[in-house]
């Protein structure tokens, strides 16, 4: 079964699969049913796209797997079992398109969680409001500004870009006193983004960007990137509009060229603190972080850490992606599998509806499916973990 071959087609109903373990068919999807809920009523079924075979889209799929246990553990909803189908769009503009279509077009299938990034979520978002039974989309993790107010089935569980830009402007002008910075930016949706919101807030708090450069995911080296800098007199802060992959590249490279700059980044850089002391020290804005206060986040990370492992901790992405699979068991047991009404709910959200209380904090959309107001987080990597910097 090849890996971009949609999923109308997959076996569903797979059941079992205790302590979190991966149950997988083929490369693109599988369903999760569990043996707390067998020998029910037929699964009420949500899909979750993402990349689940490239390293950021884990947390994800372990999130989703991890609140579904725990849903069917208590009976399910309306005591039928809660099965996720999960299909893998590599990150893919065309892929997600894919995706889309055949979520839409499987009855069975009542909202969709996903997709983790912005491209893939920006080609699959009409799809879903114009399918010929529309449903609901939520993104964990997808912070282009452009999916704001993109379909009235759209959701959006973190906050943007602009949100995140500034944030990371604010601290470096008036944390880390910068005065000239340079942005190093994968020229995506994410990266094109997270550049001009940065750029304009530290202009405007009275910055200057000295050099805002593409870069594209196959760029091997950022050493003349650096180099040009440096011979330019150098900076205060180097800003990494990038993926993790990128982020890492950079540091690397800075660490050989014996750069002492400070370094921040948008929440896509999650993970670069396994890159050891290269990364030590560097600034990540994020919309939740795994040391945050809160009994229900503690329960969260305890319950990750003894179905993943004791080291595995879980990211944004990640832990959005559990308040939204308990938020849309909430919305189920409220309405039932239908999708307008779970959109409508959704929608409510905070006004017809209480906000969900979830690990990442509270949860309601205004009428551009916007989280307003969700503030955003600044972490730091200390010594290979990413921490609060309180």
């Amino acid at each position: 079964m090849r890996g971009d071959s949609g999923v109308g087609n997959l076996a569903r109903g797979v059941r079992g699969g205790g302590g979190g373990a991966l149950t997988r068919i083929g490369s693109l999807a599988v369903a999760l049913g569990l043996a707390a809920c067998a020998g029910g009523d037929e699964p009420i079924r949500i899909g979750v796209a993402g990349p689940f075979s490239q390293p950021r889209g884990v947390s994800m799929e372990r999130s989703a797997r991890l609140a579904a246990e725990e849903i069917n553990a208590r009976g399910g909803v309306r005591g039928r079992p809660l099965e996720l189908v999960f299909a893998d769009d590599s990150a893919s503009d065309s892929v997600a398109v894919r995706v889309a279509d055949e979520f839409g077009a499987d009855p069975a299938v009542v909202a969709v969680i996903g997709h983790l990034n912005s491209g893939a979520s920006l080609a699959a978002a009409r799809r879903y409001g114009t399918a010929r039974r529309p449903l609901a989309m939520i993104t964990p993790s997808a912070s282009s500004p452009a999916l704001s107010g993109i379909s009235p089935y759209v959701f959006r569980a973190c906050p943007s870009d602009l949100a995140h830009g500034a944030e990371l402007a604010r601290v470096a002008r008036e944390r880390l006193a910068a005065q000239r910075a340079a942005v190093i930016f994968v020229n995506d949706d994410y990266g094109r983004g997270l550049r001009r919101s940065f750029v304009a807030e530290f202009t405007r708090l009275g910055g200057t960007v000295l050099e805002e450069d593409p870069i594209l995911p196959r760029t091997g080296s950022l050493e003349p990137f650096l180099s040009r800098m440096r011979a330019a007199g150098g900076v205060d802060v180097l800003v990494l509009a990038t993926h993790r992959e990128g982020a890492e590249l950079a540091l690397r490279d800075r660490a050989a060229l014996g750069l002492r700059w400070a370094v921040i980044g948008g929440d896509a850089l999650s993970g670069v603190e396994r890159l050891g002391s290269a990364a030590e020290g560097v600034r990540v804005s994020s919309a939740y972080l795994a040391d945050q206060r809160g009994e229900r986040n503690g329960a969260f990370v305890a319950a990750y850490a003894r179905a993943y492992g004791g080291d595995a901790v879980p990211d944004h992405r990640g832990a959005a992606t559990y308040d939204i699979v308990h938020l849309l068991a909430d919305a189920l047991e409220e309405t039932g599998p239908d999708r307008r009404a779970v959109r409508d709910y959704l929608a409510g959200l905070g006004t017809r509806h209480p906000a969900f209380d979830g690990v990442t904090g509270a949860v309601a959309f205004d009428d551009q499916g916007e989280m307003p107001g969700r503030a955003v987080a600044m972490g730091i990597v200390r010594a290979g973990r990413l921490v609060s910097e309180r």
